[in-house]
């Protein structure tokens, strides 16, 4: 975590604490919380206090910024991959508002605030409907009911772009009038970790169809621990059964890859002009 992200659709990483409570389907088997208890941090669910980090932490941004100026790329920072920025705890107010006085002074950088909670957006943030050109609001929608209950938060939002994470990918959703008139970039992907969850391929191509048919940028991040396959070449991986029907096999998120529909897809969205 932090500079040069190995995160595929994000050029770094940035934490403005550490530490969540779990609120969806896709928090199951949470990265995060299993990377933060390997470290020996104990600061998941509603009682334990949120780790917080350092004045050099806090400065990296800064540097990524001054760094960006002379160069024609806009890097984006994921914020945040162990946390959610939007979670509901008083004591997180005086670090939101460090964290939005940072995404100020740096304008050559795009933030990617990825939530759970988009709910919370409107009474948190300080812009209203002046919001900064250079942040990018998402919401994970792993499972259709999460999407019909978060999407329209989302859509209200008048972030420059507006994106879903629908990773891990939990069951099929359909989005596309979503799609065509207040989404600009669709992430999607397998889960991976010990406890993965195989997803069937038809959940992918159908969002992949529906990004294609109403022009939304989609970007397939993985397959996770388990791909389609036979099992022949991998003859001691385990086998499941898709929900589709499709066989899937465990062979690690790096063997499984990318590909879907024949290559990788890593499209970015559009910047939407100010209304």
């Amino acid at each position: 975590m932090g500079a040069n992200s190995k995160i595929e659709w994000t050029t770094h990483t940035f934490n403005p604490w550490w530490g969540c409570t779990k609120v969806s389907e896709a928090c199951k088997h949470c990265y995060a919380e299993a990377w933060a208890k390997r470290v020996g941090q104990n600061i998941w669910g509603p009682k334990p206090e949120r780790r917080q980090l350092s004045d050099g932490h806090w400065r990296q941004p800064i540097k990524w910024n001054n760094e960006a100026k002379d160069t024609c790329e806009r890097p984006r920072v994921f914020c945040a991959s162990m946390a959610d920025v939007f979670e509901d705890r008083d004591e997180l107010t005086p670090l939101r508002d460090r964290l939005f006085d940072l995404i100020e002074a740096t304008p050559n950088l795009d933030w990617l605030l990825l939530t759970k909670r988009p709910q919370n957006v409107a009474s948190m943030v300080r812009w209203e409907q002046d919001w900064p050109e250079n942040v990018w609001l998402g919401t994970t929608v792993e499972l259709q009911h999460r999407a019909d209950e978060l999407l329209p938060y989302l859509a209200a939002v008048p972030a420059r772009v507006r994106f879903i994470s629908a990773e891990p990918l939990l069951g099929p959703i359909e989005i596309e009038t979503w799609l065509k008139s207040s989404i600009d970039w669709v992430i999607t992907g397998g889960e991976s970790g010990p406890k993965a969850r195989p997803a069937s391929p038809e959940w992918f191509r159908s969002l992949h169809a529906q990004c294609m048919r109403s022009e939304t940028a989609f970007h397939f991040k993985q397959w996770g621990d388990w791909a389609p396959g036979d099992g022949e070449n991998f003859p001691a991986a385990k086998v499941k059964k898709a929900p589709d029907g499709t066989t899937m096999i465990r062979v690690g998120k790096k063997i499984a890859g990318r590909n879907l529909i024949g290559k990788e897809w890593n499209e970015l969205p559009h910047v939407r002009a100010r209304a």
